[in-house]
This record gives C-alpha cells, sequence and structure tokens, in this order.
C-alpha cells in the first residue's frame, strides 16, 4: 500500500523526529495543533478556555502542556483591548516554521 497519507506520515515521522520530539510530546503538538488553527480562524483562545480541552486532555494536563509549550517558545501569553486580566495564547514564529515544515512534508508526500 503506498497512500499518500502514509507517506506523510512517514516523512511527518522523520521531521518530528529531529525537530519537535525532544521538546514537545504527541499531547504538546495536538494542544499546539488545536491553538493554531483557531488562532488562524481568528479566535484565539484564553488561558481558561484552553483548560476546559477535556478531548485533549486533563485540566491539570493541559496546565503543564501549556507550560512545555510556553518555555519551549511555541506559544506566548497575549493580552487583547485593554482587558489585563485574560491572556489569550498566540502561536509564535516557531511554531510557524514548524507547520511550514510540515507543509513541506505534505507537498513532499504527494509529489
Amino acid at each position: 500500500m503506498n497512500s499518500t497519507f502514509l507517506r506523510f506520515l512517514q516523512l511527518k515521522e522523520v521531521l518530528t523526529g529531529h525537530q519537535v520530539e525532544a521538546e514537545i510530546d504527541l499531547t504538546c503538538q495536538k494542544l499546539l495543533e488545536f491553538l493554531s488553527v483557531r488562532h488562524a480562524q481568528q479566535k484565539p483562545l484564553t488561558v481558561s478556555e484552553v483548560m476546559q480541552l477535556q478531548q485533549i486532555a486533563s485540566p491539570a494536563t493541559l496546565h503543564r502542556k501549556l507550560s512545555v509549550l510556553l518555555e519551549a517558545g511555541y506559544v506566548e501569553f497575549v493580552f487583547e483591548g485593554k482587558n489585563r486580566r485574560t491572556k489569550f495564547v498566540h502561536p509564535t514564529a516557531k511554531s510557524d516554521q514548524y507547520f511550514d515544515a510540515l507543509g513541506k512534508v505534505l507537498a513532499q508526500s504527494l509529489a
């Protein structure tokens, strides 16, 4: 079976094994994907909203994983407008680089 999706997964494995896996685990990757999609939709999540993403992990695990992403430089907390109490989670340029690399892997798997 020479499925495009399986080729993508194989190439992604090589990419994540070298670039990301040492810094963040699969739960962090899933959280980063979710946060980045929401940000791209112009619907960034607050830290409180992230804690409610129980389809990804428990609140305690989400808190730990968010801290890992923050420390690794994949996300940042941003205050929007005049409200200084609510922090939004935004992906950083490092996240953009990671997803750009994944996009290249996807394009390569289609070739």
